[in-house]
């Protein structure tokens, strides 16, 4: 029971906020949404624990498709940062307002960047190339993404102080060429560094939100200095090139973990 105890905690979580929006809102989509995304969550990491190799991808499938496709496709939510910037605006707290304050302000301080691990449907098809583990050393690019932040806020912020018609038709056509901005350049980087994960590290906006709750974050990897070896494989096999050795709070990318556990699966002697 103890050591199926994460997935139910995580699982509870994410319902613990599902009622308490079906009940603030007075809308049963919210309890809809947060108890699937909840559920896809603890069932992957059941299935991790169950030594089952794809369990992460299947979360991130589960997760990323429902975002993708019925969120954003058919229900016409942007889910990206634009569709954030709109909902504050307008001072409307819901949709893409709400996803963010769980999954990527607030929600970081519980799972760190498990988002980009577990959940993001740009990383789900980058997550497909064949660059899994870095082939070079990160590169000090890291500051693009504060230009692409800076970018998608000036975007709305345009919209709404030249009074554009039709915002809301505006920000559903945004969903679909940013998508296909992000995948372009995603891939691209990730053939040009060899690097399935060179976008999230280098470009991708959602990463200044996710990045300061991150280094608190409840739920990390930590090492038993007693077990290791030092032998380099956990860095070796990190997409994000965190220094997991290291358990002190400034260690090297250590606000880049998403939790993917490779390092775990790949240490020899159980030390993390």
């Amino acid at each position: 029971m103890r050591k199926h105890l994460l997935p139910v905690v995580m699982f509870a979580i994410f319902e613990t906020v599902a009622v308490t929006l079906w009940l603030a809102m007075d809308n049963l989509f919210y309890l809809f949404n947060f108890s699937y995304i909840g559920f896809s969550i603890a069932f992957g990491i059941f299935l991790y624990l169950k030594k089952y190799k794809h369990a992460r991808r299947v979360t991130q499938l589960l997760v990323g498709l429902y975002m993708l496709v019925y969120l954003g496709l058919i229900c016409n939510e942007n889910m990206q940062i634009e569709g954030f910037w709109y909902y504050l605006f307008t001072g409307v707290f819901e949709a893409a307002t709400i996803h963010y304050a769980v999954a990527k302000i607030f929600g970081p301080l519980v799972f760190g960047r498990g988002w980009c691990g577990y959940a993001c449907w740009t990383a789900m098809v980058l997550d497909f190339l064949p660059y899994k583990e870095p082939h070079q050393p990160r590169k000090k690019l890291g500051g693009i993404r504060y230009i692409t932040f800076a970018a998608s806020l000036i975007f709305v912020a345009s919209l709404f102080l030249a009074h554009v018609d039709n915002i809301a038709g505006i920000m559903f056509w945004a969903f679909i060429i940013g998508n296909l901005l992000y995948y372009a350049i995603g891939i691209g980087l990730a053939f040009l560094f060899r690097d399935n994960r060179a976008f999230c590290k280098y470009i991708c906006p959602i990463t200044i939100f996710l990045k300061p709750m991150s280094y608190f974050s409840l739920i990390r990897i930590t090492c038993d200095k007693n077990k290791c070896i030092s032998c380099g494989k956990c860095r070796q096999v990190c997409p994000m090139n965190v220094d997991v050795t290291d358990n002190s709070r400034k260690r090297a990318n250590g606000t880049e973990c998403i939790l993917c556990m490779e390092c775990v699966k790949s240490c020899p002697k159980n030390a993390l």
